[in-house]
């Protein structure tokens, strides 16, 4: 009786990891478009030495299942970047991630910085919509 009774369990356990190794595969396959639009997210080269003052508003739809829209306001004094605020996101990051990657910005005055790792296509996504806003300071 005991040799029947681990054998149904074995079976039971076994059925179990096959059906999270499929949900998890279905997981990957599926999200694998967005992944992929993410990280080839170009971001453009704002001339940084072309900025009217003032203060603007940024964003980026967030790609194919919008998991990464966002908005952000930046102010430009003097000709430089000097603050940018996260106005509204759907990424649920904490805001280390965001300060760290604005902070980079201003001190570089440029979009081309390194992203936050592990949070790489977040910081895509937001640098994306910075670039939206400076667009704008530029005109």
């Amino acid at each position: 009786m005991k040799r029947k009774g681990k054998r149904k369990m074995l079976i039971a356990i076994i059925i179990l990891l096959v059906v999270v190794v499929v949900g998890l595969g279905g997981a990957l396959f599926f999200t694998a478009g967005e992944r992929r639009e993410a990280r080839n997210l170009p971001i453009g080269h704002v001339n940084f030495k072309q900025l009217h003052d003032g203060t603007y508003l940024g964003k980026y739809e967030g790609g194919m299942y919008k998991w990464r829209a966002n908005k952000v306001q930046v102010t430009v004094s003097s000709s430089k970047v000097t603050d940018i605020k996260l106005i509204e996101h759907t990424e649920k990051q904490p805001t280390g991630i965001t300060d760290e990657l604005f902070s980079r910005v201003i001190q570089s005055q440029s979009l081309q910085v390194d992203t936050i790792s592990g949070a790489t296509l977040t910081s895509k996504a937001y640098l994306k919509a910075i670039e939206e806003a400076l667009e704008v300071a530029q005109e």
